[in-house]
């Protein structure tokens, strides 16, 4: 034992710059990430500001039962998976297909204006885009206006909820896929191009070229971000749903983060049920992730974890 402490420290100390420059962030980490998880004790205390975290009193589990018997968080609760299913079902697939369609392109320039025009909205804040949408679907935007001087029905855009469910996903689309297509980029630029050159002398078609060399040598890849996606089932995009809904259709797309940011901000606080909450939805999402990894193993063969 002692021997190998020694062989470690030997190790270590060779590669001292190394730990040095990792130093900075291990101390973020610690500071920022770390430090605040004693205030996950508020969801298991009747939380006053005025005694603070540690001598609040104790209440167990009880904030955990206020979750599933309170309205407000059994619909966000569906809602979350409701709208985190439907993302992995219409998001997940289409960066794999664009960074296809990208790298099938001849001529180097063409690839590069494809990949900016796609890869730029992933730079524009939801803010930001939350109103340009809002400005243009609604009743009297610019779509619906234009509808009308054409002497058709106006869209509900904003206020269906089915419709703004489709919204979410083609705006999350459109701002999202370009940049996520770049890590399957990548993994197509390290296919070994002899592959395609032995199917070509096979007789195989180009889309017999993506389906058995394309999508088999990237398959760790896509298995890999899969299991990333359906780790954070429980978060299904706050930053979106907060700047894209309004009263009309807030209870469809309620979801856990907005849930928790109405009650501790838009209503008297609660620190203790909020924090519980956010903390049920973090184990959620851990199990569902190793949950994910298992099945995506058994499958794929392959996986990210163990």
């Amino acid at each position: 034992m002692d021997n190998r402490k020694r062989k470690l420290g030997i190790r270590m100390w060779r590669a001292r710059y190394i730990y040095l420059l990792l130093l900075p962030y291990v101390v973020w980490l610690l500071i920022f990430h770390y430090g605040p998880m004693y205030g996950l004790l508020m969801a298991f205390k009747k939380y006053s500001a005025r005694l603070g975290v540690w001598r609040s009193p104790w209440i167990g589990f009880a904030n955990f039962k206020r979750i599933f018997i309170t309205p407000g968080s059994v619909t966000a609760i569906k809602n979350t998976f409701l709208i985190s299913f439907g993302r992995i079902l219409f998001q997940f697939p289409f960066p794999i297909m664009l960074a296809i369609m990208i790298t099938e392109m001849r001529g180097t320039k063409l690839k590069r204006v494809y990949q900016t025009i796609f890869t730029f909205p992933h730079f524009l804040s939801w803010v930001v885009v939350g109103a340009i949408l809002t400005s243009f679907l609604s009743s009297n935007g610019g779509i619906n206006t234009m509808l009308a001087n054409m002497g058709m029905d106006k869209i509900n855009f904003l206020s269906d909820s089915r419709n703004f469910l489709i919204l979410l996903f083609a705006s999350a689309n459109w701002k999202g896929m370009g940049w996520s297509a770049i890590i399957y980029m990548a993994a197509i630029a390290g296919i070994d191009p002899t592959l395609y050159d032995a199917a070509k002398v096979d007789g195989a078609s180009r889309l017999q070229q993506i389906r058995h060399i394309t999508l088999a040598c990237i398959r760790a890849t896509i298995a890999i971000v899969l299991i990333l996606d359906v780790g954070h089932i429980m978060s299904a995009g706050f930053d979106q749903i907060f700047n894209m809904r309004n009263p009309v259709v807030s209870n469809s797309v309620q979801i856990l983060d907005t849930y928790v940011y109405d009650i501790t901000f838009l209503a008297t606080p609660d620190y203790g049920f909020s924090t519980a909450v956010g903390l049920f939805k973090a184990v959620i999402n851990f199990a569902v992730l190793l949950l994910a990894n298992k099945i995506v193993h058994i499958i794929s063969g392959e996986r990210m974890i163990g």
